[in-house]
């Protein structure tokens, strides 16, 4: 289990995309990849305690779990399991490590080889002037930071980003510290994936995110799967839509590419699963151009009205409208401006595929519309959204059993952070609590969010960077940009398990500080602590770790940030952070009293299962500023990509997690060993002049001129929807300017940037 060599793509192999997805092979996969990473033992202490009451959660994403008594002992998917064993991993990086290699050849190494090397161990800084890591105290590495942070010029010179890995008590405290120290620059991982979902939700519904539980979509008649891929990015989410299939409900999948999860799933803990062909799970699948989807649901607003229009008071659920909304009548006469013509341009599907869809909708009595980053990461994601929930309201589909919006989450606690307070631009309210609580003045302007921090560091308004979790520079977009910037940083410190390319990107000191995992006991002066989650549908559960240690001088999370802020700030507020530190309850106790819908919040978490969240739209009740549901009006320009151009979007392969690939295969689109691909319908490969792996450079075309490229990529002959590319990210983020951003969210348009595919340089020659 030592350092694994770095692969290349020129192995590279391409079989038929598969029509079905888990089954026996994922089981295989994820037992193959567990036990590459550490001993038999280890893999089934946590393969048992996985998602378990007891047990730890999965980092992997937020998807819920079934309620206790209801889980299976295996309550894991095959890229949870990988997750999970990854961080258990029996590699560990000594400094011995950083003394081989520089940075500079750190940074020229792949994300897989990086994370391949295993648990980080010490804190380790990089000097001004030196090219190597050396160990450093956590004394000495905490002190250097709060002295920086002292000299700052301005509170608003530093950024604290977090990722969705982090529990609720360290995000409390990240965003106390934050703004105990005087600033709201705030940027979390949310900005660059379901920013617009928030924002959407918001504006209509009052609350910024889903409504629905696991019996809903159990119980639903309808549920529509936009823009997302279940067998990849949350595969347990594929044995919920099973069990609505067999309670009569159906599916609708909306899609640029055809994903093998929603053709079949073959649940791998059942014996239809194992010998027979599985549950086929979209019954209509709608092969949609990318950022069509705005147009689509704005099709069946136009046809729903019409519907209403021919058979009066059959259709629309009129007492929803006139009792809990405002903005129909606008709405209506917008809708019904809606031409057929845009519509199927923008969709590149046909009408009667719509009307097919329409008529499922009149026969569903209760609709759920869950969607992903396939909708959120466009210029009109917002819109889209909020056409989505139209949709909804025109036949009444909220506050009631099987109907709602589900926006999917991919990180694990990434709506917890959101609740306990990580954003730039929390509400009034909750600043206001923060204050009656620990006796300070919050700041109040708004913050930076990830594509502002980046934007700051470049401009040399920040100058201080702390990343909690996560993996920043790979996540963010315009690559060369985003280094550049961190690069302008005095200082640039990361908390993290494992090595990333974040770490070879260097302000002029840098800091790697490694904490304990999801999957670690994290034992302090008050004993063995446990953290809180909240899934995707806002349940808020523990999540206790199981293995010893990756070392001895691993620190929590919670831990790093208290002694971070009380050298920081001192005395001045007055915050207990040592007693936060040796007593996670205590933590607890005082989001009690400063986060709604946590009261006696230890009391409730210890029962099994944890508690669910109130979400006041399913009361009917909208804290927008009208106290209703919000109809909205929606334009949008479409994508029109000049001839010889398609529009590209960046996808995960299945063997990755967020920005780490696991494996260089992607097995359910039959892409192996290679990563630097991108995916062609071959339709458009014939009319380009382009041949079957052929390579390529990426060229995205932005309005104001500028071009940026994306080098040697393999051409895959793909059934992607016409005019639609696709290929891997991190790799492809070089091509998303950082001005390309959703309206209103100031999300990354990543799923929808304009490309040209040149021959490569040697080709050219």
């Amino acid at each position: 289990m030592g350092v694994q060599e770095d692969p290349t793509d020129d192995r590279l192999a391409v079989t038929p995309p598969k029509t079905w997805a888990t089954g026996v092979p994922a089981v295989t996969h994820a037992l193959r990849y567990s036990l590459s990473q550490t001993s038999p033992r280890r893999t089934m202490l946590t393969l048992l305690t996985i998602n378990q009451v007891e047990g730890v959660d999965c980092p992997g994403c937020a998807w819920p779990e079934p309620e206790p008594g209801k889980r299976h002992m295996n309550e894991y998917c095959e890229n949870g399991a990988k997750h999970i064993n990854d961080e258990a991993t029996s590699r560990r990086v000594r400094p011995e490590f950083f003394r081989q290699y520089t940075v500079e050849e750190l940074g020229r190494k792949s994300d897989y080889w990086l994370n391949q090397q295993g648990r980080l161990t010490e804190p380790m800084v990089k000097r001004p002037g030196s090219d190597h890591y050396a160990p450093i105290g956590w004394e000495e590495a905490l002190s250097l930071m709060a002295r920086e942070l002292r000299e700052l010029d301005s509170p608003d010179e530093a950024l604290f980003y977090t990722s969705g890995r982090l529990g609720n008590e360290a995000a409390f405290l990240l965003q106390l510290f934050a703004r105990a120290y005087g600033t709201n620059n705030l940027p979390d991982c949310s900005n660059m994936c379901h920013e617009s979902s928030g924002a959407a939700l918001n504006e209509t519904l009052g609350i910024g995110k889903g409504t629905v539980s696991l019996d809903d979509l159990h119980n639903a008649d309808l549920v529509f799967v936009v823009g997302q891929n279940p067998g990849t990015n949350h595969p347990r989410m594929l044995s919920a839509l099973e069990k609505t299939k067999r309670n009569g409900g159906s599916v609708v999948a909306v899609n640029t590419l055809p994903e093998a999860g929603l053709m079949r799933f073959k649940h791998p803990q059942r014996p239809r699963g194992v010998l027979g062909r599985g549950t086929v799970i979209a019954d209509q699948f709608l092969h949609i151009r990318a950022g069509g989807d705005l147009a689509l649901f704005q099709a069946l607003n136009l046809l729903l009205l019409q519907a209403e229009d021919e058979n009066p008071g059959t259709v629309l659920d009129h007492d929803f409208i006139r009792e809990h909304s405002t903005g129909f009548e606008a709405f209506a006469e917008h809708a019904r401006k809606t031409s057929w013509d845009d519509v199927l341009v923008a969709t590149g599907l046909t009408r009667e595929e719509i009307e097919q869809v329409h008529e499922r909708v009149l026969k569903a009595r209760s609709v759920i519309v869950c969607w992903a980053m396939g909708v959120t990461q466009h210029k009109h994601g917002v819109a889209t959204i909020r056409e989505m929930v139209n949709f909804l309201m025109l036949r009444g589909n909220l506050a009631r059993s099987g109907a709602g919006v589900c926006p999917v989450r991919g990180h694990s606690n990434v709506q917890g952070d959101r609740t306990m307070g990580v954003w730039e631009r929390m509400p009034q309210s909750f600043l206001d609590a923060l204050e009656r609580e620990f006796g300070f003045t919050s700041p109040k302007k708004h913050g930076y969010d990830s594509v502002d921090a980046i934007r700051a560091m470049r401009d040399g308004k920040a100058k201080f960077f702390l990343g909690v979790a996560g993996n920043f520079v790979r996540a963010a977009p315009d690559s060369e940009v985003t280094e550049q910037a961190m690069r302008r940083c005095r200082l640039t410190a990361h908390i993290s398990t494992k090595l990333n390319r974040s770490h070879t990107v260097c302000g002029e000191t840098a800091l790697i500080l490694p904490t304990l995992g999801r999957s670690d006991r994290d034992v302090q002066a008050g004993g063995e602590q446990f953290v809180t989650v909240e899934d995707s549908m806002s349940m808020v559960h523990a999540s206790r770790g199981r293995l010893a240690p990756a070392s001895d001088g691993l620190l929590s999370e919670v831990a790093i940030i208290s002694r971070l802020a009380r050298r920081t700030l001192g005395d001045s507020p007055a915050i207990p952070w040592e007693e936060f530190e040796a007593d996670y309850g205590t933590v607890r106790d005082r989001i009690s009293r400063v986060v709604p819908g946590f009261e006696d919040f230890n009391e409730r978490v210890s029962r099994p299962g944890g508690f669910l969240l109130p979400n006041p739209v399913n009361d009917l009740t909208f804290r927008t500023s009208t106290g209703k549901a919000v109809f909205t009006c929606n334009d949008f320009e479409m994508l029109r990509p000049p001839a010889g151009h398609l529009v590209l979007q960046s996808l995960r392969s299945h063997d990755q997690w967020n920005t780490i690939p696991y494996a260089m295969d992607d097995r359910y689109r039959g892409i192996h060993n290679g990563r630097r691909v991108v995916m062609v319908n071959p339709e458009d490969m014939a009319s380009l002049g382009l041949a079957d792996l052929q390579t390529v450079d990426l060229v995205s075309v932005w309005h104001d001129g500028t071009e940026r490229r994306a080098e040697g990529f393999r051409v895959v002959p793909y059934p992607t929807s016409r005019g639609s590319a696709a290929a891997y990210y991190p790799e492809t983020n070089v091509l998303v300017p950082l001005d390309s951003v959703a309206d209103i969210s100031n999300c990354p348009t990543s799923k929808g940037i304009v490309v040209r595919l040149e021959p490569a340089a040697a080709d050219r020659a």
